[in-house]
């Protein structure tokens, strides 16, 4: 397997990831990124590349940015797109949402 094949498969492997963590099927992936599902399943088994717009399609409706598909990097859009989630919280949920993230940096830190 070629580097090309091999950033393929890791790059499907960040696709499944996001889209299990929303308990979507492949299905409903593809229907919410306006794709068909045999190309959900390429995508996600590494076994094509996909066009520019369509990478869009599907870290639009996986909310993170294409960015952190194809690098697995967390850019400053993936924090815009958090904050806007933040943003629909109540005053009392952030402070708890804060309190989590805290801890989080306090036992990753240690």
């Amino acid at each position: 397997m070629n580097e090309i094949e091999k950033w393929l498969v890791v790059v499907g492997q960040r696709i499944t990831e996001r889209r299990k963590k929303f308990g979507w099927t492949q299905e409903e992936l593809a229907e919410k990124g306006d794709l068909t599902p045999q190309f959900v399943s390429y995508a996600e088994s590494g076994k094509r590349a996909m066009r520019p717009e369509n990478l869009l399609k599907i870290s639009s409706a996986l909310g993170v940015s294409a960015d952190y598909l194809l690098t697995g990097e967390i850019i400053d859009k993936d924090l815009l797109l958090l904050s806007d989630k933040l943003k629909k919280l109540t005053p009392a949920q952030l402070r708890i949402v804060e309190n989590i993230v805290d801890e989080c940096n306090a036992l990753f830190n240690e």
